[in-house]
C-alpha cells in the first residue's frame, strides 16, 4: 500500500490540489481517516478513509483519467 505524506501536497484526478492537515481515527469503526484541506475556493476542509484516499481511480467509471491514482502527491 502507498503511504500518506501529511502536509503534503495532493492533486485528485479531476485536477483539484489538496493539502493534507492530518490523520483521525473514525470514532464508529476507528478506521484510519485522512483529513485535507482544498487549496482553491472557500478551502473547505474534507475527510475521506485513507483506504479511498490511496486508492487507484476507478477506469470503468474514469476511463480518460490523467493519473493511476484517486489522490497524488506533488511537488
Amino acid at each position: 500500500m502507498r503511504e500518506l505524506v501529511v502536509h503534503g501536497v495532493y492533486r485528485h484526478f479531476k485536477g483539484n490540489l489538496y493539502y493534507v492537515e492530518g490523520l483521525a481515527k473514525d470514532s464508529e469503526t476507528g478506521e484510519d481517516t485522512v483529513v485535507y484541506r482544498a487549496l482553491y475556493g472557500d478551502r473547505a476542509l474534507w475527510v475521506r478513509p485513507l483506504s479511498v484516499f490511496l486508492s487507484e481511480v476507478d477506469r470503468e467509471k474514469y476511463p480518460e483519467a490523467g493519473q493511476r491514482y484517486r489522490f497524488e502527491q506533488i511537488g
